[in-house]
């Protein structure tokens, strides 16, 4: 059979002040004629339909209106879980009543692990969940992070699977050794967001949103299919592509990417100022993209970005190469200074960056043991 993988739609993303619904109804459209022409056997949409929980009314409408042509109008079936943007509740209303068109929409993470079986492939939908929710579904108190949680579902999932037959992960994770981007909010603070590559052995293919790129990961069965749009300058130099798969009955499979191209790219420019608004540049250039401009100017400039906005619409930010070397000379001495300066005070500021509470003398001698306690385990490992 053969499945078409996306993710990372981010439908009502706001880039730099800007809505992006009008680029992402224009690449959808791309999209849906891909699904047209491919006529594959079920769409698989991995995550992130939103960028938020209360998205725009122009995004639900557009969601409702793809989501119908694809289903509806074309008849393919549709595979969809919620990701870490999305709201669950709100994915979930109608999820019975969908499957009867044959779209299997799961926003909630419940305690049934029933596989959709589309011509004898198993899809195994495991929405984006944070692992205290995990725990409590499971009743399993030993689950303390992603990894720990993925871990305790897959093994769920493995009770009644049958090795012989195809398997299908689809879910919403950040795989260890995936390559994030600024667009991608962080699923938790240090490593404890991060999922082992060994919890998806049982699955032939695992169909993963999250990351934007599909180069975010090298591995034989997991992929990320990256979204469908660049949504923040640290993309500019990603490709964008959908994954298209065809499995046989034992499970292999061969897989090919195709590209869609969006009305508008977002790029990162950068040079002299004069050279930039030079007719015999600009005019080999795609003005109307989104562009980040870096300016090689040394001297007082007056009023940059209108000037650039003249000839570029579409410049949604401007920094100054000589601004950048200075924070880096900043940044550099920080971090010198911070080397210098005890545990407790560098958590301090953490803290108080963190919250808005008082650190209090109970909070620091609360600490104080901890470090001490630390101090000791390591002189005596």
């Amino acid at each position: 059979m053969k499945f078409i993988h996306t993710a990372d739609w981010h439908l009502g993303k706001l880039v730099h002040g800007i809505y992006m619904t009008e680029e992402q109804r224009y690449i959808l459209e791309e999209f849906i004629e891909l699904v047209k022409k491919e006529e594959p056997d079920a769409v698989i949409i991995a995550g992130d339909l939103y960028d938020r929980s209360v998205p725009p009314t122009e995004a639900v409408e557009l969601l409702d209106e793809v989501l119908y042509r694809i289903n509806v109008e074309l008849k393919t079936p549709i595979v969809a879980v919620s990701g870490n943007h999305d709201s669950a509740e709100r994915l979930s209303f109608g999820s019975s009543w969908y499957k009867h068109s044959q779209f299997h929409l799961k926003g909630k993470l419940t305690n049934d692990f029933t596989p959709i079986t589309i011509k004898g492939v198993h899809f195994h939908c495991v929405p984006y969940a944070e692992p205290g929710n995990v725990r409590q579904i499971l009743e399993d108190d030993s689950i303390n992070s992603h990894h720990a949680a993925m871990e305790a579902i897959v093994k769920r999932i493995e009770e009644k699977m049958n090795p012989d037959e195809p398997h299908v992960f689809v879910g919403h994770a950040f795989v260890l050794g995936g390559k994030t981007t600024d667009s991608e909010r962080t699923l938790s603070v240090g490593g404890s967001g991060c999922v082992g590559a060994d919890v998806f052995k049982s699955f032939h293919y695992s169909a993963l949103g999250h990351l934007h790129s599909p180069d975010a990961i090298k591995h034989e069965t997991i992929r990320y299919s990256g979204s469908l749009l660049k949504y923040s300058f640290s993309e500019a130099s990603q490709r964008k592509s959908v994954s298209i798969v065809e499995m046989d009955g034992d499970g292999s499979f061969r897989l090919r990417e195709e590209v869609l191209k969006p009305k508008q790219d977002m790029r990162e420019l950068q040079g002299l100022m004069e050279e930039l608004l030079d007719p015999a540049f600009y005019q080999s250039q795609k003005v109307d993209d989104y562009l980040k401009i870096t300016l090689h100017d040394e001297g007082t400039l007056i009023d940059p970005i209108n000037q650039l906005r003249q000839v570029y619409p579409n410049v949604l930010h401007l920094e100054r190469k000589m601004d950048l070397t200075d924070a880096k000379k900043k940044n550099t001495f920080k971090v010198l200074e911070d080397k210098k300066r005890s545990e407790l005070d560098l958590f301090k500021d953490f803290y108080g960056d963190m919250t808005t509470g008082e650190f209090t003398n109970e909070k620091e001698e609360v600490l104080k043991n901890v470090i001490d306690k630390a101090r000791k385990e390591v002189d005596q490992a």
